[in-house]
């Protein structure tokens, strides 16, 4: 039952708890459940995008398989999604410094390339879909779509999160407070940074 409550948490709402007698800092060494619930929670999409590249690797090597042109707006999306990981880290170690005017400035400027981003993305589906290259119309196309819509999903649930945090911050609420669910986003960014390039290599030389 321990580790079902543990899995079934949403690891980075809650503001860091720890035991009686131990400090912060202590009880990270120790770890934390929700640190390990999102580890899990990492390990299982990397395993789905990991199917869906093997799939992709299988499926292209079919003659009905026709590669999809590249879009220059890909290469701007990546750069900003690299920012965005950059900011979150950089405001997670103000955290750690009581810096808080520039955590409540990482915080917006988190949020806003990560909105920018999936904005992004979106431009490049529409981009897409003007020139004729349809979900349905050949599987290059349909496994593009998969694999870049799934991502930005996988961010926005992330931004969410992130957005909950930046309200409490800016609304008042002590940062030290919230240094667990900033470090957990971070660490999340990072790994969708680490998934994006990888997709983004299968996409642009397959």
């Amino acid at each position: 039952m321990g580790l079902f409550r543990i899995l079934t948490e949403k690891p980075w709402l809650h503001s860091p708890q720890t035991p009686e007698g131990l400090t912060f800092e202590e009880s990270q060494i120790s770890g934390s459940p929700q640190k390990t619930a999102l580890l899990f929670f990492m390990g299982v999409v990397f395993a789905v995008f990991g199917l869906f590249i093997t799939a992709y690797f299988i499926r292209m090597e079919l003659d009905d398989w026709r590669p999809m042109p590249e879009s220059t707006l890909l290469w701007i999306n990546t750069l900003v999604l690299f920012l965005a990981s950059v900011v979150l880290q950089l405001t997670y170690n103000a955290l750690n410094s009581d810096r808080a005017n520039f955590v409540k400035l990482g915080l917006l400027a988190g949020a806003l390339l990560t909105a920018a981003f999936v904005a992004g993305q979106y431009t490049v589906w529409q981009q897409m879909n003007g020139q004729g290259y349809l979900i349905n119309s050949n599987p290059a196309n349909a496994f593009f779509y998969v694999l870049t819509g799934i991502h930005a999903l996988h961010l926005l649930g992330g931004l969410w999160v992130w957005t909950r945090a930046g309200i409490r911050v800016w609304t008042g609420t002590n940062p030290e407070k919230e240094r667990l669910a900033v470090e957990l986003c971070a660490l999340y960014w990072h790994f969708l940074l680490l998934v994006w390039l990888v997709v983004f290599a299968l996409l642009s030389y397959t």
